[in-house]
């Protein structure tokens, strides 16, 4: 059997940049996949990776196939590819499976729990937060992620007291160093933040290739794999700690949404900001893991993202914008 694969291209800008240890993030882009069986049935995937070099290459492998491939190619490619192109393909194969008008792959999709709010880098951290406080936003019971391990520590640590200092004790905090911190600075971290009871996890403290530092800062206290778990997909079947995963960068999402139907633990659901087609996996999944035994706030980053018909919930209406 062949199926009609359809890829446009896409292409919007974050409403401000994200700063991280690793760069900066500005823009997205990436290609909307439309996948037909010619008998009333249409799966829609998004590839969109995050780095430059993985860009080109998912172009690449993208143009090579052909109009109508066949449906074991397809998945021999999600079989191969662990990142953004087997989410696309992966994510159109289990929605053409599963639907008949547009429902999720449960039968209907689901909306996602209250997010965490993302903090930007550095002393603008600050900023933000008190525009939360003068909004009227109660703290109390939210979950915050900022991302550090990009100014002098020393700063950093500064700014971490004031944020404690804002913060009531039934707030959540989440630290993500995205790898840039050494093995001493991430001791000095957690030494300091151990036995808050605010504390969720320091996300990445530590670079993928020390994967010896990571396990045992987290026997000292909480630590979630991020960049770990894209470089090293095999950790995903052995770290016990959280695992922060990004679906639409992660691989085909049908082995996550078969963990999280099953209960596993430990799984937080992240963006890697998506367009509307993505997002309604993200938000799906999200929604398993909140009825899982360890409900976490996802990282849905709101307000990062522009708004528009691109970010539609309704698919037809996504692929429409990307022309």
């Amino acid at each position: 059997m062949t199926l009609l694969l359809q890829a446009r291209a896409f292409h919007f800008a974050l409403l401000q940049p994200l700063r991280t240890s690793a760069g900066q993030l500005q823009q997205r882009r990436g290609w909307l996949l439309r996948l037909d069986n010619g008998e009333g049935c249409v799966g829609w995937g998004e590839v969109a990776p995050l780095h430059p070099q993985l860009l080109t290459e998912c172009g690449e492998r993208l143009a090579a196939l052909p109009e109508r491939p066949s449906r074991q190619q397809l998945e021999g490619l999600t079989v191969q590819h662990s990142g953004a192109l087997g989410f696309g393909l992966g994510a159109a194969l289990a929605e053409l499976d599963a639907v008949e008008g547009g429902s999720g792959p449960d039968g209907c999709w689901l909306g996602p729990p209250a997010p965490a709010l993302l903090l930007p880098a550095g002393q603008r951290m600050l900023a933000v937060l008190r525009t939360f406080q003068e909004s009227g936003l109660d703290l109390n019971g939210c979950t915050l992620k900022w991302k550090v391990a990009t100014e002098p520590d020393r700063l950093e640590r500064s700014l971490l007291e004031q944020l404690l200092a804002a913060l009531p004790v039934s707030a959540r905090l989440r630290l993500d160093a995205n790898g840039g911190w050494d093995r001493a600075t991430a001791s000095s971290w957690m030494r300091a933040l151990q036995g808050d009871p605010r504390l969720d996890w320091l996300e990445q403290p530590l670079p993928v290739a020390d994967q010896t530092g990571l396990e045992q800062l987290a026997e000292r206290g909480p630590v979630a794999l991020d960049e770990s778990l894209q470089l090293r997909p095999e950790l995903r079947n052995s770290w016990q700690g959280w695992q922060v995963r990004r679906p639409s960068v992660d691989g085909d999402p049908r082995p996550l949404l078969h963990e999280l139907r099953a209960g596993t633990p430990r799984r937080m659901l992240s963006t890697a900001f998506e367009t509307g087609i993505a997002r309604r996996w993200l938000q799906h999944l999200a929604a398993l893991q909140w009825q899982g035994p360890t409900p976490a706030a996802p990282g849905l980053a709101p307000g990062w993202c522009p708004s528009g018909p691109l970010f539609s919930d309704n698919p037809e209406t996504v692929w429409a914008a990307a022309r």
